[in-house]
């Protein structure tokens, strides 16, 4: 019965960059762990002992993003310096600025909405007819349809845990953790958008993909929390702007 009762359920689908060569060198040992998250999205992905391998790599990471913090530190004081006598530089300067809400390299403070998601705290023995236990856990497609829906809300910056992401971010399951930017976490799964709470809260509920999730939640428990934080703080975002898989169309 409890089988037939589940059957309703809908299916869920499984600026720098050439003007300093420091930064590029920086950015180049923070990332090149993430550079493998970046290639697919494979839920269910069987790669040995990766999640090990990115733990025992998270304070490399850290360390060489910290690095990268100080390099750029410096090049954006040497920059402020030679503007005033540079009309280039100035130009540049002016360009940048104007971009860093967009790429997300500079630290942002205001109103936001979070949502977690949680897999469910309790699974049934024996399982209900037709459902797996797949079902009672989050999936990747599940944290990335809510942040489509934050950012298709008007979303200006976004927090992904404790890391600063953009458009072009990319996430993976290898288990059931999750890799973001060479790092690895375990539900519950936290996102912060920041922007208006309204228009963000209408995009979530206007979302067919979270709309799915959702049923999920009525249905199996899995964990669905959405609250608004009035004053927020969100640091820069510290991974690579530069899109290394894709290419302009011919």
């Amino acid at each position: 019965m409890v089988g037939q009762q589940l059957t309703w359920l809908t299916r869920r689908p499984t600026f720098w960059s050439a003007a300093v060569p420091l930064v590029a060198v920086a950015a180049g040992v923070l990332f090149a762990t993430s550079a493998t998250t970046a290639k697919g999205t494979d839920l269910r992905s069987s790669g040995g002992d990766l999640p090990g391998l990115i733990r025992a790599e998270t304070r490399q990471n850290t360390l060489a993003g910290q690095k990268l913090q100080r390099v750029q530190s410096e090049v954006d004081r040497l920059s402020s310096q030679q503007a005033p006598g540079d009309l280039r530089v100035t130009q540049l300067t002016r360009k940048a600025d104007s971009l860093a809400l967009a790429a997300g390299t500079q630290p942002v403070r205001g109103a936001a909405l979070e949502v977690s998601l949680d897999d469910a705290k309790i699974v049934p023995d024996p399982l209900p007819d037709g459902i797996s236990l797949d079902s009672y856990v989050v999936h990747q497609q599940d944290v990335q349809a809510v942040v489509n829906a934050l950012w298709k809300g008007g979303a200006e910056a976004m927090m992904l845990m404790d890391q600063r992401v953009i458009s072009t971010s990319a996430v993976r399951c290898v288990g059931n953790t999750l890799i973001l930017q060479g790092r690895v976490y375990s539900p519950p799964y936290r996102i912060r958008a920041m922007g208006d709470p309204q228009a963000l809260q209408q995009a979530l509920d206007a979302s067919r993909t979270v709309g799915i999730y959702r049923e999920y939640v009525d249905a199996l428990g899995l964990g669905y929390d959405v609250k608004t934080l009035p004053d927020v703080t969100f640091p820069a975002y510290a991974g690579s702007t530069a899109l290394q898989y894709a290419r302009a169309g011919a």
